[in-house]
């Protein structure tokens, strides 16, 4: 009996009445548009809302719980299955810290009308082209499509990443230590990196953020770096050595224990549960 594949790219009109699709999250990388209401949840163990004129991205097998819509609610939806959209990320610099801020700030707020079309055009765009499967060239054109939907979608909140980086170093220390670990954490994994540069002592450091956030900054950072492994070994064109010498680990060796402790599982082997 042979299985029909799931679509690549599914685009949605979602109310209280007519929900997210079941176990939507386990396979699609979720882009969600507010018109009305609001939908609460709880990410990585905060809870969260995200509400008119608000837009939403939740990575596929984000640590998502406790979905409520309110009755009122209304949202523009666009699934794109995870392994599609890694596979066609722009070979940017720039690409890992947008994706790292947007798994740590899934909410993001969208300014004025225009703003708003913007986006819809965009998940109209990359939904045609999907569609249009006698294209002579589908898959490089839909391949190409992807990659700039991407681009179009940082672009669209590169200043508010950018804001929010400059608001940050002002900020309290808690908040001055997350800007830093999300950073610096790809080769610093140290807390007392970190409490250097806030010329504070890694013990009171711990105490901050464990009275802020009910973990550690040892728990933040290997968080923070769990995410970004995650991020690297689901970019194939980067071979292991590579991720390893991007994070400046002295040995691949150290690179792979370090992987199965965050992980629970080597570098190879996650990949090749990825398929």
């Amino acid at each position: 009996m042979t299985h029909k594949a799931a679509p690549k790219v599914i685009l949605l009109e979602v109310t209280n009445s007519k929900g997210l699709p079941d176990h939507f999250q386990d396979h699609y990388h979720t882009h969600l548009v507010c018109h009305r209401g609001s939908i609460r949840f709880v990410f990585n163990d905060q809870e969260m809302a995200c509400k008119r004129d608000e837009f939403l991205f939740w990575f596929a097998e984000s640590r998502l719980s406790g979905l409520q819509l309110s009755k009122d609610f209304k949202a523009t939806v666009l699934l794109v299955e995870k392994d599609f959209l890694n596979n066609n990320l722009p070979d940017q610099g720039w690409s890992i810290n947008a994706l790292l801020h947007s798994r740590v700030y899934p909410v993001k707020t969208i300014h004025g009308e225009n703003g708003r079309q913007k986006i819809l055009l965009n998940f109209k765009w990359l939904h045609d082209r999907f569609l249009e499967t006698e294209h002579r060239f589908y898959t490089e054109a839909l391949s190409l499509q992807m990659q700039l939907f991407i681009l179009e979608m940082w672009h669209i909140f590169a200043n508010e990443y950018e804001r929010r980086k400059h608001s940050l170093q002002t900020g309290t220390l808690y908040e001055r230590f997350m800007q830093l670990a999300g950073e610096h954490c790809m080769t610093e994994r140290e807390v007392q990196f970190y409490s250097n540069q806030l010329n504070i002592t890694p013990k009171y450091l711990n105490q901050i953020c464990k009275h802020s956030s009910g973990i550690t900054a040892s728990q933040w950072i290997q968080r923070f770096a769990r995410e970004r492994i995650i991020i690297l070994l689901e970019n194939k064109k980067l071979n292991i050595s590579e991720i390893a010498d991007k994070m400046e680990f002295g040995s691949r060796s150290f690179f792979t224990r370090y992987v199965k402790k965050l992980l629970g599982a080597t570098p190879s082997e996650y990949r090749s549960r990825m398929g």
